[in-house]
């Protein structure tokens, strides 16, 4: 009588893991957006017995990540011993990929995320200009209130990217790249000074500037394409713009659309949504937003007082 066959069960798959070793099953919110030269990453749970994360080593860059809520613990291996870190609002851990890396999550966790690549610290190395660093410094739980700012306006970017503008992300890129560099690179300084002299445009180059700030109500220009365009670094032309102008690009693009609104709703014959997608906001919720936020009423409002 020939052998039965060996009745064997179907194999249960391994659960699937992100990019960053989390099971992302267990997430119950995971969001990735790329821009300004960074990823980022807002990845939440409420499940308390989480798991372990672990990823091999590579030459990914560097992981930052801030703490959006307290009452997260997680035990980090290294080697043939292990520390324990707990994370309040805020806080935040810094890890090499060059490392293997492996940690127990224990308590839920709600983490902003940013991958900083090799070529990205060079890019702002070139930019600062004075002494070169190299590498991010390891931290484990430690509060950084600059980095919870801009994480809390990060998350809002992360949630919806098509409101937010490419000039407004490699700002916020720019600055997260410089505060870590400053604060944590190896070697690097608590700061860096401005050199002597106001950093200024001259009127050819902010008139540049402005119209492709302009040009870009219809096609999006980032801050690296404008100050390659005035023969200048990122960081070198926000702040000459800042002085010159008396406000950032971001913030001097969003006035002018402003400005706009306010010409289209004088006259009749224009639905708000309408004007809102000629100005170049992403659709009448964000102009909503925007126009408030500069005027202080909501375009429905200051039309019936202003209009035609």
């Amino acid at each position: 009588m020939p052998a039965s066959p060996l009745l064997t069960s179907d194999p249960q798959p391994l659960p699937s893991t992100d990019t960053l070793g989390c099971s992302a099953s267990k997430l119950v919110l995971n969001q990735e957006f790329h821009g300004g030269g960074l990823t980022f990453y807002r990845k939440s749970t409420d499940n308390a017995h989480f798991g372990s994360v672990e990823t091999p080593a590579s030459d990914r860059g560097f992981l930052v990540g801030v703490a959006l809520r307290g009452g997260h613990r997680r035990r980090i291996m290294h080697g043939h011993h292990a520390s324990t870190h707990d994370f309040d609002v805020g806080s935040i851990y810094i890890r090499d990929f060059n490392d293997d890396y492996r940690a127990d999550l224990q308590g839920g966790f709600d983490f902003m995320l940013i991958e900083l690549s090799r070529d990205f610290i060079e890019r702002v190395n070139d930019e600062k200009g004075g002494a070169r660093v190299s590498s991010l410094l390891p931290r484990n739980g430690e509060p950084d209130p600059v980095l919870g700012q801009l994480s809390q306006v990060l998350a809002s970017v992360v949630a919806n990217p098509a409101q937010a503008s490419s000039l407004f992300v490699d700002h916020l890129s720019l600055a997260m790249g410089t505060h870590l560099l400053a604060q944590y690179g190896a070697g690097a300084t608590t700061g860096w000074a401005d050199s002597g002299g106001a950093r200024v445009l001259s009127r050819k180059l902010e008139a540049r500037a402005k119209d492709m700030l302009l040009a870009s109500v219809r096609e999006e220009a980032s801050i690296a394409d404008i100050a390659d365009a005035c023969n200048l670094s990122r960081s070198y032309f926000i702040k000459a713009f800042r002085q010159t102008v008396g406000t950032t690009p971001h913030r001097w693009l969003l006035e002018q659309r402003v400005q706009k609104a306010q010409a289209l709703l004088r006259s009749p014959g224009r639905s708000i949504t309408e004007i809102a997608l000629l100005c170049g906001f992403a659709d009448q919720a964000h102009m909503t937003r925007v126009f408030t936020s500069v005027v202080g009423t909501s375009p429905g409002a200051w039309r019936r007082e202003n209009g035609a």
